[in-house]
């Protein structure tokens, strides 16, 4: 793998949970129900974001070293 996919995998993941993980801390202090599948969904979703995020960072980082 190189270096773009690699971060493109761990930004989305780690976005994701991290993502997942607030979401499911404040649904808890504020007495809402746990629900498993709302909190995949949430991960996917903003993962899948992120990931396109640190994608286009990284490749727009990369042409402008290459240009300079």
């Amino acid at each position: 793998m190189n270096k773009i996919t690699k971060s493109t995998i761990i930004g989305g993941l780690a976005g994701g949970i991290v993502f997942a993980i607030f979401n499911a801390g404040l649904d808890f202090y504020h007495g809402h129900e746990f629900s498993i599948w709302k909190y995949i969904f949430l991960a996917l979703i903003f993962g899948i974001s992120m990931g396109f995020v640190t994608r286009y960072n990284i490749k727009k980082k990369l042409e402008k070293d290459n240009k300079d």
